[in-house]
């Protein structure tokens, strides 16, 4: 059945097209991002997951008195396998960015744009390039003669762009039943050109802000202020040590340490010859899951101290947002070992097991104890001008579905 399903996979270069430039034309933005959500989008994969028939279709909306319709829309389907204890899902959203600026793209970002393998067009790799693969295997596996192995289940979740909270982690609040103790379940949702990255964990995440309060003065007498820009590029040197505090090295992701990087600072005063009195700037920490990221809070408010008590300024810092990790999927989960299996046959390369400092999805399954794998081929222009995704990528996604869905397994 494999080959029969990756055979007609790979003749998918049209379908590939034509599903595309359907959901580029629907711009599905949550309100946060200017739009009024996934509804549109909802419905149109509902039709046409009616028209293939032989599916079980459960729809899940989410409550949100934020957009026109008042709830967020989250679609489940099944194809039932010949085990329909066992179900293999692939999980991807429905919802993109904005555009941005339209004077950056070379095509409209909602008018799909063919250039030989090449199709442009906003929201095409992410996350239509996973979304359009696991439909192609599931009109294949229509298309046939005999049920799957197992069931083949799609989820198409809202509100990925904007924290989840009406999508998959609603889902798994209200219908945590849908998936079972030895299900299989890929989000297609981030990886590599070459495939070889197969994530299985994610670094807790740790931003904050800083506010250095100094005196503001003319700059031809210092002596009368405080130059804030002074104690912050010194705060800014001094949290270079939080590296050396927490070394502990993880061969599982690249880079293989806990990360913390001075990144955004705000605008202070307008003109040269001004001392500023107040500097705000950012810091961007990825930790590996040995640390608490108490201990970080703790070294983080030690060294502001420190600061402070040397240059007679004031710091102030706040957190903008904490994602602590979930424990990662065991490399030898089924799931794990199915995917090394499917992308190594298909791509003829050697993926492997990787954790990222990036948040995914997938947080939210592993913090239940349900083992998951973030993978696909992207070329990584995900919320850029003029994304673009590889069409010959989707179908080798695809083709690598079906191997995963076909596979034996003992367990």
């Amino acid at each position: 059945m494999r080959d029969a399903l990756c055979s007609v996979i790979a003749g998918g270069r049209d379908r590939v097209i034509e599903l595309q430039r359907d959901l580029v034309a629907i711009p599905a933005l949550g309100p946060v991002n200017g739009g009024h959500g996934e509804r549109e989008k909802a419905e149109h994969l509902l039709r046409l997951l009616r028209s293939m028939g032989a599916l079980r279709i459960e729809e899940i909306p989410a409550p949100d008195d934020t957009v026109p319709c008042g709830f967020r829309p989250n679609l489940a389907a099944v194809i039932p396998g010949r085990d329909a204890s066992r179900t293999f899902w692939v999980i991807s959203h429905t919802d993109i960015v904005p555009p941005g600026d339209a004077e950056l793209w070379t095509s409209p970002p909602y008018e799909l744009r063919v250039d030989g393998d090449l199709i442009y067009g906003r929201g095409v790799e992410d996350n239509h390039q996973g979304l359009v693969a696991s439909l192609l295997v599931a009109e294949a596996v229509l298309a046939g003669s005999e049920p799957p192995p197992i069931n083949f289940g799609m989820l198409f979740v809202a509100d990925e762009e904007t924290a989840s909270a009406k999508g998959l982690d609603y889902v798994l609040t209200h219908r945590r039943d849908l998936f079972g103790p030895r299900d299989l379940i890929l989000i297609p949702d981030f990886g590599t050109a070459d495939g070889e990255m197969v994530e299985v964990a994610e670094k807790s995440l740790l931003w904050l802000k800083f506010s250095v309060f100094g005196k503001q003065c003319h700059a031809s007498t210092p002596q009368k202020g405080v130059n804030s820009l002074v104690a912050a590029s010194d705060l800014i040197l001094r949290l270079r040590s939080l590296y050396a505090r927490f070394d502990h090295q993880d061969p599982l992701f690249f880079p293989s340490s806990s990360t913390f990087e001075a990144t955004k600072k705000e605008a202070n005063v307008p003109n040269v010859n001004t001392i500023p009195g107040l500097d705000v700037f950012y810091l961007d920490c990825r930790v590996l899951v040995e640390y608490d990221l108490d201990e970080i809070q703790v070294a983080v408010s030690e060294t502001c101290a420190e600061v402070a008590a040397d240059h007679g300024v004031r710091v102030e810092w706040e957190i903008v947002q904490e994602v602590r990790s979930a424990p990662a999927t065991s490399p030898d989960s089924p799931i794990v070992q199915r995917m090394l299996t499917a992308v190594q046959a298909v791509h003829g390369t050697n993926p492997r097991p990787m954790g990222i400092g990036g948040g995914t999805v997938a947080s939210f399954l592993r913090r239940q104890g349900i083992p998951c794998v973030v993978w696909s081929t992207l070329l990584g222009t995900a919320h850029q001008p003029n994304e673009h995704s590889s069409i010959r990528n989707t179908l080798a996604d695809a083709q690598v579905m079906a191997h995963v869905l076909c596979m034996d397994d003992p367990s």
